[in-house]
């Protein structure tokens, strides 16, 4: 593993053993990626690269468009996401590939909560991801669900994970009861797209087994 400081966020790379593999990029809350990488390796998974990403500002860097905060005393979110995803495509992936064994044969964008809901969005924006991982994803998000199914992608990917726990929906927030029928008409839409796409309801809350719950979406964006 080797560890990067690159536009003010920390890098991980596990770089793959062969030449020409995949390589995902994971954006990350507070460094799990190394939790997330020995998880994967319990698993007979095709070789690949992941790159975790952390160090982020979670409200600013991965909302789409500014929206209030959801909580009492919580900071509102500030749409920073474009603005984050010009950084990761063009100043730290570069920077991540020159450090692996041949061109990625493909690469995917993974991530957990609302960096499942930027992993999505990021296609929209950018053509450089051809598969996605939205793994607990915040697709509760104000006007995001109208947004995916009103715009279009910079190219349609080869497949598309979502996930959520099925305790999720079951909460007093207002602004987040709608996540599990947003993810599902979500999922839908791009399967009646020809989008391959998967929607795996996971026991508990948004805090259970957040590793294993990304591990297994990577792992199944590796299968594909």
């Amino acid at each position: 593993m080797e560890r990067f400081t690159l536009e003010n966020k920390q890098v991980e790379l596990w770089p793959s053993e062969g030449e020409n593999r995949p390589v995902i990029y994971l954006n990350t809350f507070e460094g799990e990626g190394e939790r997330v990488w020995q998880e994967m390796r319990r698993r007979d998974l095709p070789d690949f690269s992941l790159a975790a990403v952390s160090g982020l500002d979670w409200n600013r860097d991965l909302p789409p468009w500014d929206a209030p905060a959801i909580y009492k005393g919580a900071e509102p979110f500030s749409g920073g996401a474009e603005a984050y995803l010009a950084q990761l495509t063009e100043k730290i992936l570069p920077v991540m590939e020159q450090r692996l064994k041949g061109r990625p044969v493909w690469r995917a964008l993974a991530g957990y909560s609302l960096a499942g809901a930027f992993a999505v969005y990021g296609l929209y924006h950018t053509g450089a991801f051809c598969r996605a991982a939205s793994v607990s994803g915040s697709l509760w998000f104000p006007g995001l669900k109208e947004y995916l199914l009103s715009h279009e992608m910079q190219n349609r990917p080869d497949c598309l994970y979502f996930s959520l726990g099925n305790k999720e929906s079951k909460t007093r927030n207002p602004a987040m009861k709608p996540v599990e029928q947003n993810t599902r008409e979500i999922e839908d839409f791009f399967r009646s797209k020809g989008v391959k796409t998967v929607f795996q309801l996971n026991p508990g809350g948004h805090f259970q087994e957040p590793e294993k719950r990304v591990a297994a979406a990577l792992g199944w964006l590796l299968e594909q």
